[in-house]
């Protein structure tokens, strides 16, 4: 356990961990070579290629290869776990080293559990599971048993996991190698990734920019492509901040699908806005891939408050057996939220998106969505964050004396958060049909509209300067709605996005707009992903992932890959 008030030896023991674990490549029977690079400071913007540089051609084709192409080869056995795992374990190290990703390697574990991977392979001719030999990433406050548990809290560190997080299980049963841990922000409410013990991830794209939070770790990593398949966690925007900031694929799932437990956080146990896990992937393929081991594994045996709900394959939007087409999919189009208007890139990824769907209006329907509550909803959810009026937090970081970072204390402080000792039962009875109604009006109305997904925007822009991701509404409103969202990359800045932004000339829709005007700089931004964000309605997580096949086959998404600019 941390002993008080020395905040900074923790830290630096925990950095001194991390950094051994990639040093131990080096002595390893057959040892992993990882280059060292400049100081950050002599380091570019875009370090994506400075890492990917340091890689033979066989190793970038391994790790830039989808996981379902992956699991073929591993099945084949025309790819051994211990080649795949080395491989990804290399380029991690060189992704922590360039974006400060990870917390730390787990080379003696994963490489164990490969090799007994491909002996199983070679005895019985016959895989483990669906996921054999894959490696895969998680999120540090997810436990895996017998290493430390400490959710970004310095005065946490040396609390050890006895089991491994709930998720884990039907992930591992089915054959995957848990092979690196990453980071997390203090308080893990940040929609950045910075904290006392780690300092502060970066984006690939942009050293400047943020690579998102609270799984900003995992973002970091798949981002700079030392993972293909991680797992994140989401309660204001936790999984799809980091997605859309790094150009990747991420899902919020519906809540109570997949299992919750053996995490470490603040809150544990309460239930007005239930927080989810979730993936991240380098392709849209890894999201269903990892929702349906999951859910196939049929975890609600084993967790009661989980829905019994299979993995449903079948087709949302069939082929008519007489007319050959398949049927039409009615998106609609939220262009803003009527509090911060996104910035140009964003807005020019949804025309663009819209502009290819609607050459094919056989197959889809584009109808415009006007949200005009979005302000309320951040009044209800920011009021349900911390009914405890942050007590926890303020008692995990007083601990050991640590001070609240300037991002955590901004979300402790919002309005809405009471003062301690929090809400009122009667309070929170209050806000919890304040929510209910909430989700009611919106039911309704999407109903009304038809739609079977509704198009948006990540964020009020693409990856946010560091310090400055202040805005959450285009992520919580999904959670305060219980939404299943799903981000996906569509482009990247660049030379069309210099022009003058004409709605910057006005006075803004209120505060929070006009401050995200003047954090626009299209030469700031150059290089950094723009994504966007298809949701669906509850339960409905099946036919989101497959509508997003199907928008992506039919238009070619991404229009530019930022990993090939």
């Amino acid at each position: 356990m941390s002993n008080a008030y020395d905040w900074e030896s923790i830290a630096a023991e925990r950095q001194a961990h991390r950094d051994g674990t990639i040093a131990a490549l080096a002595d390893l029977p057959d040892p992993i070579s990882v280059p060292d690079f400049p100081d950050p400071a002599n380091l570019p913007l875009n370090v994506y290629k400075t890492g990917r540089d340091q890689l033979t051609p066989q190793e970038i084709k391994l790790t830039e290869t989808s996981p379902t192409l992956l699991l073929v080869r591993l099945a084949n056995r025309s790819l051994s776990a211990v080649e795949l795992t080395r491989t990804f374990l290399k380029r991690a190290a060189i992704a922590q080293k360039l974006t400060n990703c990870t917390t730390e390697l787990l080379p003696t574990l994963a490489l164990e559990r490969a090799k007994y991977l491909d002996d199983y392979l070679a005895a019985n001719n016959a895989t483990v599971g669906p996921l054999h030999g894959l490696p895969i990433s998680v999120k540090e406050h997810i436990g895996i048993k017998n290493h430390d548990l400490n959710a970004g809290f310095c005065g946490w560190v040396g609390n050890i996991a006895n089991e491994d997080g709930a998720v884990l299980k039907p992930l591992y049963d089915a054959g995957c190698i848990f092979y690196v841990r990453t980071t997390q922000p203090q308080t893990l409410m940040h929609l950045e990734t910075s904290s006392n013990i780690f300092g502060t991830t970066v984006n690939p794209f942009h050293r400047n920019l943020t690579s998102g939070g609270s799984s900003g770790g995992e973002g970091a990593l798949i981002g700079m492509r030392g993972s293909c398949l991680g797992i994140g966690t989401d309660i204001g925007g936790s999984i799809r901040s980091p997605a859309g900031n790094n150009g990747l694929y991420g899902l919020r799932p519906t809540s109570n699908r997949l299992p919750m437990g053996g995490q470490a956080a603040t809150m544990l146990g309460q239930e007005h806005i239930i927080p989810v896990v979730g993936p991240l992937s380098t392709h849209l393929s890894g999201l269903s891939l990892f929702m349906s081991t999951v859910i196939g594994a049929e975890p609600w045996l084993e967790d009661p408050a989980l829905v019994p709900l299979p993995w449903r394959e079948d087709s949302h939007f069939p082929i008519n057996a007489v007319t050959g087409r398949m049927k039409k999919i009615k998106i609609g189009v939220m262009r803003w939220d009527g509090v911060v208007m996104p910035h140009p890139p964003v807005l020019r990824a949804i025309d663009e998106v819209v502009a290819a769907l609607e050459t094919t209006p056989a197959e889809f329907e584009v109808v415009e969505w006007e949200e005009t509550e979005a302000a309320r909803a951040w009044d209800i959810i920011s009021a349900l964050y911390f009914a405890d009026g942050a007590a926890q937090e303020r008692a995990a970081m007083a601990k050991t004396g640590e001070p609240a970072l300037p991002l955590s204390e901004w979300i402790l402080t919002q309005p809405n958060v009471p003062k301690p000792p929090g809400h009122t039962a009667e309070k929170l009875w209050q806000l919890t049909l304040q929510r209910d109604d909430f989700k009611k009006e919106f039911l309704a109305k999407w109903l009304k509209s038809g739609i079977d997904v509704l198009l948006c925007p990540v964020g009020p822009g693409v990856a946010p300067r560091l310090g400055t991701a202040k805005y959450w509404g285009y992520t919580s409103l999904w959670n305060l709605l219980d939404y299943p969202a799903a981000v996906f990359p569509v482009s990247q800045v660049g030379e069309k996005d210099t022009g003058e932004w004409e709605y910057a000339k006005g006075p803004g829709a209120g505060e929070k707009d006009v401050t995200n005007m003047k954090l626009w700089d299209p030469a700031y931004y150059r290089d950094a992903p723009i994504s966007l964000q298809l949701v669906g309605r509850r339960f409905e997580d099946e036919k989101l992932l497959e509508a997003l096949t199907v928008i992506q086959g039919k238009i070619g998404l991404p229009f530019v890959d930022a990993t090939k600019g």
